[in-house]
């Protein structure tokens, strides 16, 4: 497979996995399979929960402009990327993270929002960074392992003040990276897991370990720890695209983010023709704060070809 099918699988991916678990966010585990009983059975793209059907959540949203922000500043170009971010929360999105809105809304500079919020708080591990990371990981891939790492974790410190979220988003940076090279990046996780901070090895061993399942989880996985494990759990126990987003979303809980997480790295193992046209074709990922665009499935395909190119 070519490296640009491997880098479109893991945007749209990401995308599809968003807008499969979305209307089943915060609900119970089973509730995927219990409405729809097997692979191919058609019609998961339902919507509901004030979702159309296939419509993208807040994680794709702010991949696209993590995505815009790379491509447009020709780099990483922080007080750009914050800035776009403040401008669509301002937009009211359908869906932000609470700890996210805190630190966009705070009014306070790009630098400064996010530590000040977790000085506060004391808690800012969730998910919201690692969410949307599949468009930095594949532009960050082909610049080496230093450099993916050192920009996932730059990127995700403007909305996370916890280290620990720095140190999951850029798990997945080097999985992604892995995959691209057209290795198995299931294999790559014991000499990934050394290259996390000593102060937050010991959780996301436990959960990226061999044995591990969600249900051993101590937390929500809302949490940055139990979201990794269970979309590395997923693409381990399953064996297509389909069967690992069917894992994912089956979990219950935070299924949009546990979803998009399982659709990058499946998409990125698998590749795009892996992923089912029925569940392409009505994905869509409106922009608010940025004139009423919407972006579909042609505009993902070619910002992830611009980004890994």
């Amino acid at each position: 497979m070519k490296r640009v099918e491997r880098v479109v699988g893991a945007v749209v991916g990401s995308a599809v996995g968003d807008a499969l678990g979305a209307p089943f966010e915060f609900g119970p585990e089973g509730a995927f399979s219990a409405r729809f009983s097997g692979p191919g059975h058609g019609g998961e793209m339902c919507g509901g929960g004030g979702w159309e059907p296939g419509e993208a959540t807040d994680d794709t949203q702010m991949a696209v402009l993590v995505a815009e922000s790379l491509l447009e500043r020709g780099g990483l170009d922080l007080p750009d990327m914050f800035g776009r971010f403040r401008r669509w929360a301002a937009a009211d999105p359908k869906d932000i993270g609470l700890q996210t809105e805190d630190v966009l809304t705070s009014g306070m500079p790009w630098d400064r929002a996010a530590s000040a919020h977790f000085e506060v708080n004391q808690r800012a591990a969730g998910n919201g960074a690692l969410m949307r990371a599949s468009t930095s990981a594949v532009h960050f891939a082909r610049a080496g392992q230093a450099a993916t790492l050192d920009a996932a974790r730059r990127i995700a410190a403007l909305t996370h003040g916890d280290r620990a979220a720095w140190e999951g988003t850029a798990v997945f940076h080097e999985l992604i990276r892995v995959a691209l090279a057209d290795e198995n990046p299931l294999q790559a996780l014991p000499d990934t897991l050394a290259l996390v901070h000593p102060d937050h090895w010991q959780r996301f061993g436990t959960v990226l370990a061999a044995d591990w399942h969600p249900d051993l989880a101590t937390e929500f996985n809302g949490a940055v720890w139990p979201c990794l494990g269970s979309a590395v759990w997923a693409v381990r126990t399953t064996d297509s695209f389909e069967g690992a987003l069917r894992a994912a979303v089956d979990l219950g809980g935070d299924t949009d983010t546990v979803a998009a997480v399982t659709g990058g790295l499946a998409g990125a193992r698998y590749g795009p023709d892996a992923i089912p046209v029925r569940w392409t074709e009505p994905l869509h990922v409106p922009l608010p704060g940025f004139g009423g665009r919407v972006l579909r499935l042609a505009e993902l395909v070619d910002l992830a070809q611009r980004l890994g190119s």
